[in-house]
């Protein structure tokens, strides 16, 4: 599915009610991530929860992707206009290869596990990786049709919706990072860059991020029950793995000035990178933007506040960019 970007409001979409509640918030207090405190000064006083108590949760967390009712999102989905659908697709793209791609590249972290507790919750993050790309599939070939036969085909149609900062950041950021923990897992400093570049950039600053604006927006205007109820499933898992990355960090960087640094410098390299990632297809990456009828000022303001609640837990602040040489 493609073709020229439209904002879904203007093609076959209504505009959200006004009163409605998203749900989403609900669902992650207690999975320990800072970036879903009130403020600064409660998510540096949160007491960031250890890699056996986040497993523990996990137990208590399970869902099973392969259940959820899609009936009703397949008649939402045909109601939609051409133009609507395309944008929603592209949205929703991002999702669906990122997951494939965070599935593929965390095994080198599970690998430099530094205790039992620590391997026991990192396998649990790739297992919830691995049942969110199943729930992406299923809904692309359920709701959206696209019905190739096997994955691989599948994927490939999906990925032709994505830009090139999506490439460079999962591509190539991700993927390196992975591979270098493969060489070495007992590399601190290349498990701090995996962290970083997937629980801090990826999962926290984009997917969650992202997430909120789909929920809120489907919830808004009532259509894909079966899609909320999810994605807010994923959005609770994911919001429990960056609590992990939180704590990992505050335990490294938090206490090692050289460590520190390191993040500093991904996150400043990165950051500008996974900006681009949700820029729609049609629309100038410098200028103001929308996803769904939400301006790029609101969205990266969340995104911002959220990743600075976590460093702040940390104790590490993002580094102000520096000017360039003259």
């Amino acid at each position: 599915m493609s073709g020229h970007f439209a904002h879904p409001r203007q093609v076959g979409l209504p505009a959200p009610k006004e009163g409605t509640m998203v749900t989403l918030g609900a669902l992650v207090p207690e999975q320990g991530d800072p970036g879903a405190a009130a403020n600064g000064d409660q998510a540096s006083k949160l007491k960031l929860q250890t890699p056996q108590e986040l497993y523990e949760l996990w137990e208590r967390q399970h869902w099973r992707s392969q259940e959820i009712d899609f009936s009703q999102d397949k008649q939402d989905f045909a109601n939609l206009s051409d133009e609507a659908k395309d944008s929603l697709v592209w949205v929703l793209s991002t999702f669906f290869i990122g997951e494939e791609r965070v599935t593929t590249q965390f095994s080198g972290l599970v690998m430099a596990y530094e205790d039992e507790h620590e391997e026991s919750f990192l396998a649990t993050q790739q297992v919830d990786e691995a049942r969110h790309m199943q729930f992406f599939d299923r809904f692309y070939r359920e709701v959206i049709g696209i019905d190739d036969p096997d994955f691989e085909g599948r994927l490939s149609r999906v990925r032709e919706e994505l830009n090139e900062a999506f490439g460079k950041l999962f591509d190539e950021a991700l993927v390196d990072a992975g591979k270098r923990l493969i060489a070495d897992p007992s590399d601190r400093g290349a498990k701090i860059d995996f962290i970083t570049t997937y629980h801090m950039v990826i999962e926290g600053a984009l997917a969650l991020t992202g997430q909120y604006f789909v929920t809120r927006f489907m919830e808004e205007n009532e259509i894909f029950p079966g899609f909320v109820e999810g994605f807010e499933h994923v959005a609770r898992d994911e919001h429990r793995h960056v609590a992990y990355g939180t704590w990992y960090l505050q335990q490294t960087a938090g206490e090692d000035d050289a460590l520190a640094e390191r993040m500093q410098q991904k996150l400043q390299e990165l950051l500008p990178v996974a900006a681009g990632v949700l820029v729609p297809p049609g629309q100038d990456p410098t200028g103001e933007w929308e996803i769904l009828g939400y301006p790029s000022s609101e969205i990266t303001e969340f995104g911002f506040k959220s990743l600075s609640r976590r460093l702040k837990a940390i104790g590490v602040p993002l580094r102000a960019p520096q000017p360039a040489a003259a």
